[in-house]
């Protein structure tokens, strides 16, 4: 059975439950638009995000690994972090890149963007390529950041994100984007 086209909710209002340095939990009312059902919804609302696929003229990719508060692990990953308010997401992704590995130079893009999890955040991640990053900079970490930098040949580094050995999904969603890309 297909059903139709889902309706679109019509968001009524919303209030701030909790705000913390990093996101906001909002309650937010919406109502159906034909069934006329009013239902309140927990929103994380959170600046957008940017991750950094950096290929050095050698064809490696540039890794962090950091610890991690939520899943209470280390984790291998894409260098990347939080748009300041108004700044464009290649700017970030070049700054990020830059305070977290002293990397830089090359080429510039924007690979694509996505919702991280649109059931219940409303922010954005937007994946920047940086083709022929070298050392550049001084590296600059934020009080809480304590990075290992790492580089890794493409095909491993893609590897491991089909295979689990990177598991953060926004870095897996960057390096999948950028495989296909590649290929082209």
């Amino acid at each position: 059975m297909t059903a139709g086209e889902p309706s679109r909710w019509v968001r009524e209002g919303e209030r701030t439950l909790v705000s913390t340095r990093i996101l906001e939990l909002k309650s937010v009312r919406f109502r159906h638009p034909v069934r006329g059902t009013e239902r309140d919804f927990t929103v994380a609302h959170a600046p957008d995000w940017v991750n950094v696929v950096a290929i050095t003229p050698g064809d490696e990719i540039i890794l962090v690994r950091q610890f991690r508060f939520g899943s209470n692990e280390l984790s291998l990953e894409l260098p990347g972090g939080v748009i300041e308010k108004g700044e464009d997401p290649v700017t970030a992704g070049v700054r990020e890149l830059g305070e977290e590995t002293g990397f830089g130079g090359g080429g510039v893009r924007l690979l694509g963007s996505v919702n991280p999890n649109p059931a219940i955040q409303d922010n954005r991640c937007h994946f920047v390529l940086v083709d022929g990053a070298v050392a550049t900079i001084p590296i600059n970490w934020d009080d809480d950041e304590e990075i290992q930098v790492s580089k890794a040949p493409v095909a491993q580094a893609l590897a491991w994100a089909r295979s689990g050995v990177i598991t953060h999904s926004l870095s897996v969603a960057a390096l999948m984007l950028y495989e296909g890309v590649r290929r082209i």
